[in-house]
């Protein structure tokens, strides 16, 4: 480790912040305001000396003009909130009426028969559906149209979400919403019988973009650092920590940065379309993939990491020994991590890893589900430290500098075998593998 110490500038962080979050707004992958986050970080970087070029690639993008879902309780209509899932088709502003059923996910996908959710309207308890065997047989039951309901972070308020579009493009999509965890409580306990869905737009083809800035190396041969954050969020939210917090984060790096004349070429990249499953991501490592194969020799990720109280958590994709030489660099900034070698699918690090690539997600949860204002309005700017992203920018450009300069890497350049089998599962499953969707 080096004697190198970068002092971050919260003012900075907070510029960044005041900019994606209030400024622009809500950053749903395809729109102008994505492209104007785009458009920000492109000129951030540039004012660091990074080379700069935005790559596109064709989206499902959300568009929704009105949306309206009516639950019969005892005789009388009654209207309650709800949010068009991401890659959902609306209803063509027709009204869609069923026979209301609840679904608990976590035990009725045993079930041999799912025939009696033809033509109703599904109230499936659970977000995401992992499985595309039950996702498949879930469409082939036919249901009228789904509810999902977030098992994560119960509250009162639709959480934003989306369906994998792999599923969507190879099995086929029924009109999905989310409802509130307690809306759901109630409807259960006094039950309820029929469901109203009108949904005026829905997924339309679109195009999101891909900010990759170069810092070049002095030794193009020696390989690439990767960075990455993702400029979108969900719907009804302008995502502070999901993931502003990653962006500013990620545009102070890049600062910190750009002073050095580094061996390896430092390559920054502000994602589109994160919230759709990583598509932007995805989308790259499917054009590059060579390149990344070839040379890419760490990807640092980092994403809704700026919590005001929280703890610090690292996932890695790697040889066991980045832990022991990635902690010490938190540790000179008085913060230590919690960390895990999971299979995490849900973020931009994962592509890089089924290249082959070894990196590590970088995020900072405040209760033991995650966020408690996951994909939700509350996701706001006062849920931001920019004091904590400063540490953080310190540790992790004194860590890229240092493998970014070294003669020889202090690890090995691979994933172990352990981990691959599982990598591959989800990006054939989840993602459809190296197919362009």
């Amino acid at each position: 480790m080096n004697n190198l110490l970068f002092k971050a500038n919260p003012k900075n962080i907070t510029t960044h912040l005041d900019v994606l979050c209030n400024s622009i707004g809500v950053r749903l992958a395809g729109s102008p305001e994505e492209v104007a986050a785009g458009n920000y970080a492109s000129e951030v970087f540039q004012s660091y000396g990074a080379q700069v070029s935005i790559e596109n690639y064709p989206i499902g993008r959300r568009e929704v003009k009105r949306q309206e879902l009516e639950i019969k309780i005892n005789g009388e209509w009654l209207k309650f909130p709800c949010s068009l899932l991401g890659a959902s088709p609306g209803t063509d502003c027709k009204t869609l009426a069923a026979p209301l059923v609840f679904f608990e996910s976590e035990v009725d996908y045993q079930r041999e028969d799912l025939s009696y959710l033809s033509g109703r309207a599904v109230v499936h308890i659970g977000t995401h559906i992992e499985s595309r065997d039950c996702y498949r047989r879930l469409m082939a039951a036919n249901p009228a149209f789904l509810m999902f309901v977030d098992l994560r972070f119960p509250g009162t308020i639709p959480t934003g979400d989306g369906l994998f579009p792999a599923y969507v493009a190879d099995i086929g999509v029924r009109p999905t919403v989310s409802i509130s965890y307690f809306d759901a409580w109630n409807w259960s306990k006094n039950n309820a019988g029929e469901a109203r869905l009108t949904v005026s737009g829905g997924t339309i083809k679109g195009v999101a973009l891909n900010v990759i800035a170069d810092s070049p190396g002095t030794d193009p041969e020696s390989g690439v650092i990767y960075t990455g954050s993702h400029l979108d969020t969900q719907a009804d939210t302008v995502g502070a920590d999901d993931n502003a917090s990653g962006m500013a984060f990620q545009m102070e790096l890049a600062r910190a940065l750009s002073s050095l004349k580094l061996k390896r070429t430092v390559r920054h990249i502000a994602f589109g379309a994160e919230e759709q499953l990583s598509v932007g991501s995805a989308a790259y490592v499917r054009t590059h993939r060579q390149e990344i194969e070839k040379h890419g020799m760490f990807m640092f990720n980092a994403d809704s990491c700026g919590s005001v109280l929280g703890w610090t958590q690292i996932n890695f994709n790697g040889p066991p020994i980045l832990k022991s030489l990635f902690e010490p660099y938190f540790q000179r900034q008085g913060m230590y991590c919690k960390t895990s070698s999971n299979i995490i699918p849900y973020t931009d690090q994962f592509p890089f890893a089924v290249c082959g690539v070894p990196g590590l997600w970088l995020n900072r949860p405040n209760c033991t589900a995650g966020h408690f204002y996951h994909h939700r309005p509350q996701n706001s700017f006062d849920k931001i430290s920019p004091e904590v992203l400063t540490k953080y920018v310190n540790a992790a450009a004194c860590f890229i500098a240092d493998i970014a300069q070294a003669d020889q890497l202090p690890y090995e350049r691979e994933i172990p075998a352990r981990q691959v089998s599982g990598i591959n599962k989800y990006w054939q499953d989840l993602f459809g593998g190296w197919k362009i969707l």
